[in-house]
C-alpha cells in the first residue's frame, strides 16, 4: 500500500516524542470521542441502517451508547489507571522500594468487525487511547458506509498525528498484517483470527483475539409459568434482537429436556410474533443479513436436507431483501454444519436431552464457547456448570448483560479467543505493566577471608529454602 510505511513512520515518531503518554493528551482524545458520538448520533444511525438494517433503538443500545459509556468511564478513571502502583516487598529486601508502572505498547493495530461496526471498532480505540498508544484503526470493509464515515470523521475529532483510519479490503488487511506492530487487537471470525495470529507470530507481536464460537443456552424445567415467559423473552432477545443473531455473544443453540421442547417452541414462536409481528420481513426492528456471501452461507446451513427437515418454526427467506425469518430447528443432526460451525445468523437449533444435567458433558465435549447462558434455580446445577465447563463467561438467568458490565472482563478462551477488555481490563489490554525495583548502595557487606566461603554456601542453601533472596543480596553482596 502506497504511503503505509510513511504513515507508520509518522505514528512511531509521534509515539517516540512522548506526545501520547501525557494525561492531558489522553483526556483530550477521550473528550473528542464523546463529542464525536454526540455530534454524529443521527449520522451513525443512518450508516448502521444502511449497512446492517439496525433500528435506532438497537443502534443506540449496542453501538452509540456503548461507545459513549466507555469513553466517559475512561475519562473519569484514566488518571487513576495510569498512575504507578506501589509494589509489596518482603521485609528482607529492606531498604528497597517497588512499583508497577503501566506503559503503552507503542503503535497498535485495531481491526474492527462488520456486525457492530461502530462499538467494536471504537471501544478498543478508546482503550488504546487511554493506555497512551498511537493507533491504526482498520474498520471492516463489509460495513462500507460505517467504514467511510469513520475514515472521514474520526480525524476531525481525534489527533490525526497519533490516530489513523485506514480503509480497504482483503489486500489492505494483508499489507497491514505484514507490518511490525507493538500490539494487534482483532475482532472477527476464527478463520481470520488464525491468519492474524500467524502474521503476528512473524514479529512476536502480542495479540488479543475477540472471536466467537457456539455459545449455548441451557434451560431446565424447574421454572414456573411466569418465569417461563420471561425466559422466552430473554432467549428471543439474545438470539434475534442483536443484529438478527449476527453477534458473537448471541445464543447459538439451546439445550432442553425432551419432555419440555414442544411447549418451549410454542412459547418462543409466540414471543417472536410479539417482538417482530406476524411478518418479521416488514419489521424495522429486525436486521438484514449483512451481504450475499453470509446470506448464502446461512442458506446452505438451512437447506441441508436433514437440517431442513428439522425446521419447527420459520424458515422463509428473501434474498432480494437479505432476509431470513427467525427460525427454530428441533434436533438437527449433531454432525451437520449447523451444529459444528458458528451459525452467526437467525437460526436457532434446539437439542433435546433426557436429563438437563447431560448438558454439561454436551458442552464440555465441544470447543470452548465465548459464553454460556443457563436458566435454572438449581444451585447444585449452577455449581456443576461453573466447575465442569470452560467458557469466556457464564450468565445465569439472563443473556448478553455480561457484555455491558464494565466491571467484568469480556473475552474468550480457547477457540473463542483470548485476551479481555471492557472497563479497566481494556486499559490493561493495551498496557505493559513494567516492574520497577529501587535499592541504594548501602549497607554492603563483602566477604574478607576463605572460611566465609563455606559458611556462605550453607547460608545460600538455607536462604533459598526460605526464599530469602533479598537477604542474600543484602548480607553477602553477591556480584559474581
Amino acid at each position: 500500500m502506497e504511503g503505509l510505511e510513511g504513515t507508520l513512520a509518522e505514528l512511531r515518531d509521534t509515539f517516540q516524542s512522548g506526545r501520547t503518554r501525557s494525561v492531558a493528551w489522553r483526556k483530550s482524545q477521550l473528550r473528542g470521542m464523546i463529542e464525536f458520538v454526540q455530534d454524529n448520533e443521527e449520522r451513525i444511525f443512518q450508516a448502521l441502517d444502511q449497512d446492517v438494517g439496525k433500528h435506532p433503538v438497537e443502534a443506540y443500545r449496542d453501538e452509540v451508547g456503548v461507545v459513549a459509556k466507555s469513553a466517559k468511564l475512561s475519562l473519569s478513571c484514566v488518571e487513576k489507571w495510569m498512575a504507578p502502583r506501589k509494589g509489596d516487598l518482603p521485609l528482607v529486601f529492606f531498604p528497597a522500594s517497588a512499583q508497577v508502572m503501566p506503559e503503552p505498547f507503542g503503535v497498535v493495530l485495531i481491526m474492527g468487525s462488520w456486525n457492530f461496526p461502530i462499538s467494536l471498532t471504537l471501544d478498543p480505540l478508546i482503550a488504546a487511547i487511554s493506555a497512551g498508544n498511537a493507533v491504526v484503526l482498520k474498520p471492516s470493509e463489509l460495513s462500507p458506509t460505517c467504514s467511510s464515515f469513520l475514515a472521514e470523521n474520526i480525524p476531525k475529532y481525534l489527533d490525526p498525528k497519533s490516530i489513523k483510519v485506514i480503509e480497504g479490503g482483503i489486500d489492505v488487511c494483508e499489507q497491514l498484517l505484514q507490518q511490525k506492530w507493538d500490539k494487534i487487537f482483532f475482532t472477527g471470525s476464527q478463520r481470520v483470527g488464525r491468519i492474524v495470529m500467524t502474521a503476528a507470530a512473524q514479529h512476536l507481536t502480542p495479540v488479543t483475539l475477540e472471536l466467537g464460537g457456539k455459545s449455548p443456552a441451557i434451560m431446565d424445567s424447574s421454572s414456573n409459568p411466569t418465569n417461563m415467559k420471561v425466559i422466552a423473552k430473554r432467549i428471543v432477545g439474545a438470539k434475534w434482537g442483536s443484529c438478527s443473531g449476527q453477534a458473537c455473544i448471541a445464543i447459538d443453540y439451546l439445550l432442553v429436556e425432551e419432555r419440555f421442547a414442544s411447549d418451549l417452541i410454542d412459547l418462543l414462536a409466540k414471543t417472536i410474533k410479539q417482538f417482530y409481528g406476524e411478518n418479521p420481513r416488514e419489521s424495522k426492528s429486525y436486521c438484514k443479513i449483512v451481504n450475499k456471501n453470509n446470506f448464502k452461507r446461512l442458506l446452505d446451513l438451512l437447506t441441508d436436507p436433514l437440517v431442513e427437515a428439522s425446521v419447527a418454526y420459520g424458515g422463509s427467506v428473501d434474498e432480494e431483501k437479505m432476509y431470513i425469518e427467525p427460525t427454530i430447528l428441533l434436533n438437527p443432526p449433531l454432525d451437520s454444519q449447523i451444529m459444528t460451525e458458528e451459525i452467526f445468523g437467525p437460526l436457532l437449533p434446539i437439542i433435546t436431552l433426557d436429563d438437563i444435567y447431560e448438558s454439561i458433558n454436551f458442552i464440555s465435549s465441544r470447543p470452548k464457547p465465548l459464553a454460556i447462558y443457563a436458566f435454572t434455580r438449581d444451585e447444585k446445577f449452577k455449581k456443576q456448570i461453573l466447575s465442569r465447563t470452560s467458557s469466556g463467561s457464564v450468565t445465569f438467568n439472563d443473556t448478553l448483560l455480561q457484555f455491558l458490565c464494565d466491571s467484568l472482563p469480556f473475552g474468550g478462551v480457547g477457540q473463542s479467543g483470548f485476551g479481555r477488555y471492557h472497563g479497566k481490563y481494556s486499559f490493561d489490554t493495551f498496557s505493559h505493566e513494567k516492574a520497577i525495583l529501587q535499592r541504594g548502595f548501602f549497607p554492603e557487606l563483602e566477604p574478607r577471608y576463605p572460611p566465609w566461603n563455606s559458611f556462605k554456601l550453607h547460608f545460600i542453601k538455607l536462604a533459598y529454602a526460605f526464599n530469602y533472596i533479598g537477604l542474600i543480596l543484602l548480607l553477602l553482596g553477591l556480584k559474581k
